[in-house]
């Protein structure tokens, strides 16, 4: 039987801390995953699901988007995609007695991990303004609440609209439309926070936004450089793609600043070796690089090749350079220039180190370099990540097996969303196709990313906010300042499946729409639906649930916004279509996609019968780049690197291994030896003292930023200090409860990603004892 949601929150006062792992996943992983599992789904129901997770015939994990080979595993799931699942199927529940017991005031009281364990919402609420609790209100009501506030907008850039990654193609390419036969682009999402740096550094060197490689390619590298990442626990699938490469002979280098037990050693608990023979040894070599050194090692790696290149022609791939690339004489001439010493102060690493890892490279037949957060949420990320892209042209490692760029997503179909329209910034090819497909002039100014939302919000220039999915609130940056943005806001609405922070931090009305998930059964029409998701390596699948809703009558995704739209246009003004058809057939939505979309043709034949396909990747598929020049290109970037001011610690936020994004599962990060709580620095046991601090003393956070403004600060209090393994001068902390520390205008250049991984901190003794994990 599945036990009762906790009732109260994580005590920090029971923290503990001991020694971190050296090797991921095992026997441990499984317990540990089929434990919580049974606590939210009870014993039958968990076996039942599980063994759907990811197979031809079942649905997509709800966790990472790490992408599945043709032959599945019969049990095609990690341990944090199954503490996914299990969140998802849990049979705990949410009603309209739920809220009536507890006010706006007492849910505010409690943490996100509390929230979060409560249950699945199972019926629409309403709070109106001043009232202190959620009422119950029908579905038809609510819609119209909703419906009648957006039409009575002055402009309809008064209105935002975010999504999550979870949402499938099909919701979000009727979002999309409706969002902009409104008029308007506002379309944040949860891409402007993690892999915006990515897409705007490689639509730029390569010509599109995505990774270039397949998981084939994984399997075919003779060299991995996995940067700035921690797939043990934010991809664990992403292991077992490693350990086949290392067994078919690749090298793996692992680079960040924190040792990490996933890329030590792995303990596959599918195979004998994995169980009983101690697993497989990853990393080939960890460099521990200073938070925000990447552009630096990269540019060093560049330097050392080119350098050799000068004696030994071979060591570049000339043809390549030659036949597919422009800027090549203006990046060699500015590596020249480049200083070594300036090299060693930005990555901490010497010389001879660097020189090492670029004889690795130069050896190497295929190198692919895959990167997550750590690369992309810094200032000077989309520097850094044309700098990986310079390395790899330089020896044509793009458009050939076993090499590539692989940014590894991380959500399970933020890559689908953008594909199919989520974006603030569309193209005019896209506009185009769309207003020729729905009849209707789609607005063509760009719309607000997600800090500019933010931004409009805080000034009082958004009067509705509307969530598709997610958890606004507690994923952005600098808490305090979102939290008083939102409450200026007129109407927030958030379609959810489970409670979270941004339900009890609203606008001053507020509407919940609960939905379905990717676990449950979506009857409509008189047949079951399915909805399609493109995973990391751009390759598009079909899901389909197969649990009976949580409560009779929940509406998809999909039919929420289907009937929004029926309210709205009237089929005289905004986009044409038959939107009780659409809700009724998803196949309709997809036939849309397919004239809509390049790359979707023949969209239904190609996902029948669990079929997987591969949008088209001009990179990779022909040597094709559609740049400004139609070519690769070499880029100059002057080097960046963050500078810490004398007596602070340069502060980087992630996830616990109980954490996926800001779903919180449970308090442990066992990994790092954390257990029962989460508030948390690791720092280096020197710098500790050199501040007058000892390993385990509490603490204050306070961040300072230097802005047009000038200097600003902003402090989470009451931190764990905890001597860790980490270069000096830096330190980490989990998120969410660190994001208040992130300035809201300190982002990274061109892309507008927050600067999660390198905030300027001091410490200073905790004004208050260690928390109970309310905010």
């Amino acid at each position: 039987m599945a036990t009762k949601a906790p009732r109260e929150n994580i005590d920090e006062s029971e923290l503990t801390v001991g020694a971190p792992k050296t090797v991921a996943v095992g026997v441990p992983a499984v317990v540990h995953a089929l434990q919580i599992a049974q606590e939210q789904m009870g014993v039958a129901r968990t076996a039942r699901t599980l063994l759907r997770v990811n197979q031809k015939d079942g649905f997509d994990c709800p966790g990472c988007a790490w992408p599945e080979e043709d032959k599945r595993h019969v049990a095609e799931f990690c341990e944090n995609g199954a503490k996914a699942v299990a969140e998802e199927a849990t049979l705990r529940r949410v009603g309209p007695d739920f809220f009536a017991r507890h006010s706006i005031a007492d849910l505010a009281a409690h943490d996100d991990w509390w929230l979060g364990q409560q249950g699945r919402l199972t019926h629409p609420v309403i709070l109106d303004e001043g009232a202190s609790h959620y009422r119950p209100i029908t579905w038809d009501d609510a819609l119209r609440e909703i419906a009648g506030a957006l039409s009575a907008l002055d402009d309809p850039d008064e209105a935002v609209f975010y999504t999550s990654g979870r949402t499938s193609n099909e919701a979000a390419f009727l979002y999309q439309l409706l969002v902009r036969g409104l008029g308007t682009n506002n379309l944040p999402d949860c891409s402007n926070m993690c892999h915006e740096s990515s897409g705007a550094a490689l639509s730029e060197t390569i010509g599109i936004g995505k990774g270039t490689v397949s998981i084939e390619d994984i399997h075919a590298a003779d060299l991995l450089i996995v940067a700035g990442q921690n797939p043990g626990t934010n991809h664990p699938r992403m292991l077992s793609a490693l350990e086949k490469a290392k067994q078919r002979g690749a090298r793996i280098i692992a680079v960040n600043p924190l040792p990490e037990a996933g890329l030590l050693r792995f303990e596959n608990p599918q195979t004998p070796r994995g169980i009983a023979f101690g697993g497989t040894a990853l990393a080939d070599d960890f460099v521990q690089i200073r938070l925000g050194g990447d552009q630096a090692l990269f540019q060093g790696i560049g330097k050392h090749l080119l350098e050799r290149a000068e004696t030994d022609a071979a060591i570049l791939d000339t043809a390549f350079i030659e036949t597919f690339t422009s800027g090549f004489a203006a990046y060699r001439d500015a590596l020249a220039a480049l200083a070594w010493d300036d090299l060693v102060t930005a990555t901490g690493l010497s010389v001879d180190r660097i020189r090492a890892l670029g004889d690795v490279v130069a050896e190497s037949s295929a190198t692919i370099v895959c990167w997550a957060m750590g690369l992309t949420q810094h200032k000077h990320s989309v520097p850094t990540l044309r700098e990986v892209v310079n390395v790899l042209l330089l020896r044509g490692d793009i458009g050939r097996p076993g090499a590539g760029v692989c940014p590894v997503r991380g959500h399970s179909n933020v890559q689908g969303d953008r594909t199919v329209g989520i974006y603030e910034k569309p193209s005019m090819a896209f506009l185009d196709a769309l207003a020729a497909e729905f009849s209707f002039e789609p607005p063509r100014a760009h719309g607000f990313d997600t800090v500019q939302a933010i931004r409009a919000m805080r000034d009082g220039a958004v009067r509705v906010f509307f969530g598709m999915g997610g958890n606004f609130v507690s994923a952005t940056p600098d808490t305090a300042v979102v939290e008083a943005a939102m409450a200026r806001v007129e109407l927030s609405v958030q379609v959810s499946t489970k409670l979270n922070r941004s339900h009890v931090v609203t606008g001053r009305r507020a509407i919940i729409l609960p939905t379905l998930g990717r676990t449950d059964r979506d009857r409509r029409g008189g047949a079951e639906q399915r909805v399609t998701v493109e995973d990391s390596m751009g390759a598009v699948h079909a899901s389909r649930g197969r649990l009976a809703p949580p409560e009779d009558g929940l509406l998809s995704e999909v039919a929420i916004v289907a009937r929004l739209c029926a309210l709205l246009f009237d089929g005289e003004t905004g986009p044409r279509a038959d939107w009780t058809s659409l809700e009724g057939d998803y196949a309709g939505i997809r036939a849309h996609i397919s004239r809509v979309v390049p790359g979707f043709e023949d969209y239904e034949q190609r996902i029948a019968k669990g079929r997987t396909f591969f949008l088209p990747n001009p990179p990779r598929d022909e040597r094709r780049f559609d740049t400004v020049d139609g070519r690769a290109r070499f880029t100059v970037n002057p080097l960046e690197y963050p500078r810490i001011p004398e007596g602070r610690l340069l502060l980087q936020t992630l996830r616990s291994h109980d954490q996926y994004n800001t779903t919180i599962y449970g308090k442990d990060d066992r990994y790092r030896g954390i257990h029962g709580g989460r508030r948390v620095v690791l720092a280096h046991i020197d710098d500790i003292r050199e501040q007058g601090f000892a390993d385990g003393d509490l603490v204050d956070l306070v961040s300072e930023w230097q802005g047009p403004a000038g200097l600003q600060e902003r402090r989470a209090p009451s931190f764990r200090l905890v001597a860790y393994d980490t270069p000096r001068r830096n330190a980490a902390a989990y998120y969410p409860e660190t994001n208040v520390l992130v300035p809201l205008d300190s982002v990274a250049d061109v892309s507008g990603t927050p600067t999660s991984k390198s905030v300027v901190i001091r410490l200073e003794p905790a004004r208050s004892p260690a928390a109970t994990g309310a905010r």
